[in-house]
């Protein structure tokens, strides 16, 4: 089964012979070694490109062990290089290359190399490439299948293919496997001998049993504003083993880092800054939430929530969690100040969306609840109610957009209704 990645492929192929090295990065087994390998790499020579123009090196392959220092490689690069046309070299697993910066920065300096490469997200972060390719490097980030990627491989019914994927998840493997068994047991094993194993080993983690409760809790309340401290003090009254606020708070740097989870800020929306004080954290691939938690929490609102804020980030928006606060008196005569929340603001560029998650709209009473913080933020943004309602996209009289699901997920423009 082949499947598709429009969006990473035509940022690869956008970048082609910028003069920086393309760096590929994203969860473990997301797709990244099978975007370049096979997808970049079909998409070369149906381009013209001379296979012995491509020259791919798995750094992983046990075969290719004897590659895995600078100068072996550079030598087996080199060799392959014989005339002055522009050669594609394609390096998986970079990070298992000792002084791998060496490597690259040595092609940099070679006008007819073009550089692609992947890299384990446990030893090759986003830090790192900062830090090492400042300037140099072109990043371009990718994730678990988007809802789009993944129907147009399954096809069928709608709701049968949502089904799977608010189970299961976006990981490509997941289409190969036929039964649930088959399908939680892969999830389940990729958590604890990859995602983890990674983890403990280069962060030296030694409270394991502690760590996977945090990551179990962080799962278990996708969507619900947290702290280090709150989680702490969680921890503790519910009995379970001690962590400190800072422990957890470098245990979650560790999950963002190996792009696990990433975190949303609050931010207030009318007085126009960040609020530190409270986080969201969402899961990269909602498959593996739902092996964390062995599969017994299935609150479809919480993971709509969880798929619409990948979707965004998949889209490029940077996304934060909208605070709107509301002052007044009531019938009373008695001051109130309270906060209202948008479940996201979408950012990208200079456009700007508010969004809100409903499973369902089923009368007004519902819609005006959905719609009161809208109310309360007065620019020119567009708001929109995403619901998993199958609708066609309407307006209210409020001029707010309400939106079906699968018309959100599966139109890259919806927004633009």
């Amino acid at each position: 089964m082949e499947i598709s990645r429009p969006t990473y492929l035509n940022q690869l192929i956008a970048s082609q012979k910028n003069g920086l090295i393309k760096i590929v990065t994203g969860l473990r087994r997301c797709g990244k070694s099978y975007l370049l390998f096979k997808l970049y790499s079909d998409y070369l020579q149906q381009s013209g490109v001379a296979n012995h123009h491509i020259i791919k090196v798995d750094l992983e392959d046990v075969r290719n062990h004897d590659l895995r220092t600078p100068l072996a490689l550079v030598n087996h690069i080199d060799k392959q290089m014989i005339d002055n046309a522009t050669y594609y070299i394609l390096l998986d697993e970079v990070q298992n290359i000792e002084n791998f910066a060496e490597v690259l920065n040595s092609y940099l300096k070679i006008e007819n190399a073009d550089v692609y490469v992947t890299g384990s997200n446990s030893k090759f972060l986003s830090s790192d490439i900062a830090t090492e390719f400042r300037g140099r490097g072109d990043e371009i980030h990718m994730y678990p299948l988007s809802f789009s990627e993944y129907y147009a491989a399954v096809g069928g019914d709608k709701m049968d293919a949502w089904r799977d994927y608010f189970t299961y998840g976006g990981l490509p493997h997941i289409l190969r496997l036929d039964s649930h068994i088959k399908k939680a047991k892969y999830l389940e094993n990729l958590y604890e001998t990859v995602y983890r194993k990674d983890l403990e080993e280069r962060e030296k983690i030694s409270k394991i049993k502690e760590f996977d409760e945090l990551v179990r809790t962080i799962a278990s309340s996708i969507g619900s504003p947290c702290n280090p401290t709150k989680l702490s003090n969680t921890f503790k009254s519910e009995g379970k083993s001690e962590l400190s606020a800072q422990t957890i708070r470098s245990y979650l740097g560790y999950l963002e880092n190996a792009f696990l989870i990433e975190k949303a800020e609050r931010y207030d929306v009318k007085g126009k800054k960040y609020i530190n004080t409270l986080s969201k954290f969402y899961l990269t691939d909602i498959g593996i939430r739902n092996a964390l938690l062995d599969f017994r929490q299935q609150e479809e609102t919480h993971i709509m929530e969880n798929i619409i804020y990948n979707e965004l980030r998949i889209r490029g928006f940077s996304v934060d969690v909208g605070i709107v606060e509301v002052k007044g008196t009531n019938k009373n005569n008695q001051w109130y100040r309270k906060q209202l929340e948008v479940d996201f603001v979408a950012n990208l560029g200079h456009k700007r969306y508010y969004i809100q998650s409903a499973l369902t709209i089923p009368d007004k009473e519902k819609l005006a609840q959905e719609s009161n913080s809208f109310r309360n933020i007065h620019d020119d943004f567009k708001k929109i109610i995403i619901v998993k309602d199958y609708i066609n996209p309407w307006y209210t009289d409020d001029g707010i957009l309400v939106l079906g699901l699968f018309d959100f997920l599966l139109n890259s423009t919806s927004l633009e209704y």
